[in-house]
C-alpha cells in the first residue's frame, strides 16, 4: 500500500493507492499531487492568480478552461436540484462572515466587514446571483461572484481518484471530502462508527471544524441562502455517500441546511446525536 499526504486546496490530502511499489505507481502519485496543484490554480477564490478570481474580477471569462466550465455547470446544476439551498453565489456572504481568506490565516477573534444579505427570495426559488455558460463562456451577472471551494474540491478529489486508478484500488481523501476507486476501504465517520466504501465519494458539510470569532460571535463557513449569514440552528454536521465526492457535497450541504436527501447519510445534532438515515442501518 502506497501513501501520501501533502497540503492543497487549504487542506491536508491524503492518497492511498494498492499497487506494489515501483516507478510507475510512484509517479502516479506525482501525478495527482501536481493535479491537485493545477486544479487549485484554476478553482481557488483565494490565489488572485487563479481563474476563479479573474472571472469574479472581470464577470465574463471568454475562453474559460474546460475544468472551471464543468465545475460551474455541477454547481448551477446543485443550485437547482437543491431548491438554492447549495448557492455557489454566497460567496460574498462568506466573506461577509470573516472567510475572506484561507483558513490558516483567519485570526481567532476580529470585525466582519459589509453585512450579507438574503439571496433568496420569500417563495424560497433560488435567486442569487445568475451565471450562465455558453460554450466555453462564463459570465456572471453584475455584483455576483462565486465560491467553488467545496464542489471544486469535491470536483478534484473524483479527478483524482480516476486518474490513481488506472494504477490499482486507490482512496483520496481531502480534509473529509473523498472518493474511492476499486478494493473496500473503512472509512471512520465519528469516534463510534465506520462506514466501508467500494465506490463512490463521502463528503461533510459540518459547522464542528471551521470556526471562529468576528463581531463577538461564533461564525462558521456555511451560509444560509436565505440569510446570508452561517446557518443557526444546524446540526453539528451531515457526511453523505454518493456516486461522487462532488454530487455529495451538494447532497451534504443541502442536508446542513434542512433539505430531505435519499442518499446515505450519517446525521449529527447539535447534542452529538449519530442518526443514520438514506437506508444506512
Amino acid at each position: 500500500m502506497l501513501k501520501r499526504t501533502f497540503t492543497a486546496m487549504g487542506t491536508e490530502v491524503e492518497l492511498l493507492l494498492d499497487a506494489g511499489p515501483g516507478a510507475r505507481p510512484e509517479q502516479a502519485l506525482d501525478r495527482a499531487e501536481a493535479e491537485f496543484e493545477r486544479l487549485e490554480q484554476v478553482l481557488s477564490r483565494f490565489r488572485d492568480d487563479s481563474e476563479l478570481s479573474a472571472l469574479n474580477r472581470e464577470g465574463r471569462l471568454e475562453t474559460a478552461s474546460p475544468d472551471l466550465v464543468r465545475v460551474v455547470e455541477l454547481a448551477l446544476a446543485g443550485r437547482e436540484s437543491t431548491g438554492g439551498r447549495f448557492d455557489p453565489t454566497v460567496h460574498d456572504a462568506v466573506v461577509a462572515a470573516g472567510y475572506d481568506r484561507s483558513f490558516e490565516q483567519l485570526g481567532p477573534e476580529g470585525e466582519s466587514g459589509a453585512a450579507a444579505g438574503a439571496c433568496v427570495d420569500s417563495t424560497q426559488t433560488a435567486c442569487g446571483g445568475g451565471f450562465r455558460i455558453d460554450g466555453s463562456a462564463i459570465e456572471l451577472e453584475a455584483g455576483t461572484h462565486l465560491d467553488l471551494g467545496g464542489i471544486g474540491k469535491g470536483y478534484a478529489v473524483d479527478r483524482v481518484a480516476d486518474l490513481l486508478s488506472q494504477y490499482g484500488p486507490c482512496l483520496v481523501n481531502a480534509g473529509g471530502d473523498l472518493a474511492v476507486r476499486g478494493g473496500s476501504w473503512p472509512v471512520g465517520v465519528t469516534d463510534e462508527l465506520t462506514l466501508e466504501l467500494t465506490r463512490g465519494g463521502m463528503a461533510t458539510s459540518g459547522r464542528d471544524r471551521r470556526r471562529w470569532r468576528r463581531d463577538g460571535e461564533e461564525r462558521h463557513h456555511l451560509i444560509d441562502p436565505a440569510t446570508g449569514r452561517p446557518a443557526a440552528g444546524a446540526p453539528l454536521r451531515v457526511t453523505v455517500v454518493a456516486e461522487s465526492a462532488a454530487a455529495a457535497e451538494v447532497a451534504a450541504k443541502a442536508a446542513f441546511l434542512g433539505a430531505d436527501v435519499a442518499l446515505p447519510h450519517v446525521f449529527v445534532t447539535a447534542d452529538g446525536e449519530t442518526i443514520l438515515a438514506g437506508g444506512l442501518a
